[in-house]
């Protein structure tokens, strides 16, 4: 299959790209002007690559998986460029010919919903949010389409600012992480999983959202306490130091039967995800 791939150059679309190749498929990426491509540094000569805009369409695919989008840790919950993003990506809807998977967000759920399936009603509360769940709506009218919802990740290559990276980091510095008490429980798949998912549900042919996650809902502190004993230095911990952000979901986790109708399997439970994550950042911290 002939894939053009958007967003081929951050934490998952990077991963979509190794599975794509895996898989034996001719991948094309669109990226912007100088685009840090370390992420795809082994496998950059079996991608061909096209500079250009979010909505350009440099040929004639059979399918296009659009990960395209601004996603700044701290800035793009509210941030205006939401905006842009999703204007580029219903002209790149409009041009398309061939199957369509675009991505998707959790929080365009409603998050007091237990547990979170794909026909559960949405209530975005972020800019964000709410521009993903208007591209999904025109998404869901399209034929031969499909809506991946991504819910947590974690994995080699993710932002440093981020929960997992970062405590990791601590950890391999000898470093104190300040933490929240730890209780809300939410949905974490490692980032090879999500990408394999990602390219089951594109060659699988289903329709319509599909939630990418584990199915399960581990505590953060289950996790942190994880990365700790890898680490270990659990002492590093400063559990409470942060309180609890008001308002903030207790419980995010993924019904996701859908996504396994197509035969998808995770590589990974918590435990081997984890450790493959720290051994990563292990060789990859200075």
């Amino acid at each position: 299959m002939i894939v053009l791939l958007t967003g081929a150059t951050g934490f998952i679309g990077s991963h979509v790209a190794h599975e794509l190749v895996r898989r034996g498929h001719e991948v094309h990426v669109s990226t912007r002007p100088g685009s840090d491509r370390r992420r795809l540094a082994d496998i950059d000569g079996k991608l061909t690559f096209h500079e250009g805009a979010m909505d350009n369409l440099p040929i004639e695919p059979d399918a296009v998986v659009h990960m395209a989008w601004y996603a700044v840790p701290g800035k793009y919950l509210p941030a205006l460029e939401n905006h842009d993003c999703l204007a580029a990506s219903r002209r790149l809807l409009a041009k398309m010919k061939g199957r369509a998977v675009f991505a998707g967000t959790c929080f365009e759920f409603d998050l007091t919903e237990k547990p979170l399936r794909e026909d559960s009603p949405t209530k975005p509360s972020t800019r964000y949010a709410e521009c993903k769940d208007a591209l999904r709506r025109e998404v869901e009218l399209r034929p031969n389409s499909a809506w991946v919802r991504y819910f947590y990740q974690y994995g080699p290559w993710e932002d440093p600012r981020r929960l997992v990276p970062a405590v990791i980091t601590q950890q391999l510095r000898g470093e104190p992480s300040k933490v929240t008490p730890g209780l809300q429980r939410a949905d974490y798949l490692h980032v090879e999983d999500v990408a394999s998912a990602t390219v089951s549900v594109l060659e699988s042919g289903v329709q319509g959202p599909v939630n990418i996650g584990s199915g399960e809902a581990p505590s953060v502190k289950e996790i942190v306490s994880a990365i700790a004993e890898l680490g270990g230095r659990p002492d590093l911990i400063q559990w409470g130091a942060f309180p609890q952000r008001p308002g903030e979901p207790m419980l995010i986790r993924a019904d996701n039967t859908k996504l396994r109708s197509t035969g998808w399997i995770p590589k990974y439970d918590l435990a081997d995800g984890l450790r493959q994550t720290f051994n990563w950042w292990r060789s990859n911290t200075k």
